[in-house]
């Protein structure tokens, strides 16, 4: 692949539905970081499973976004991943919270798949996923 070639092939990650999927994961990150930080700092005690987990998901959305950013194929495949790992959070800890309320005094960002945060985390990753594979196939047409 050229040097050209790679730069296109970033530039379609974030273009047309990928943009507004950067966007979405950029508020995602600073939505789960700054309130999992807030609350290990001033309540960790409380429920510190719950905030682990909103700060695992805060981790796992910013390197979904830097590699959206990124681009290329090594940086698509590592998302695809990333996206799946996030989709398997969402609906385990979306399951176990209504299955074990008592399990998670508070709530995570991935509580009842996501309803705090409008079921933007169940179906981020979804449309992440789809995107991703969306784009791949259509730069193994072009080449």
């Amino acid at each position: 692949m050229t040097s050209g070639e790679a730069e296109v092939s970033r530039q379609r990650l974030i273009s047309g539905p990928g943009t507004l999927l950067v966007w979405l994961y950029g508020v995602m990150v600073v939505g789960a970081v700054s309130r999992s930080a807030y609350q290990i700092a001033t309540e960790f005690d409380r429920a510190p499973l719950a905030y682990s987990l909103s700060a695992v998901a805060g981790l796992v959305y910013g390197f979904i976004t830097y590699s959206l950013v990124r681009g290329g194929e090594t940086a698509r495949r590592a998302a695809l991943v990333c996206c799946a790992a996030e989709l398997v959070g969402v609906l385990t800890v979306g399951s176990w919270t209504l299955a074990e309320p008592s399990a998670f005094p508070d709530a995570t960002v991935w509580s009842d798949f996501g309803m705090g945060y409008l079921f933007i985390p169940v179906l981020l990753p979804l449309s992440a996923i789809y995107w991703l594979r969306a784009s791949r196939s259509r730069d193994g047409d072009a080449a």
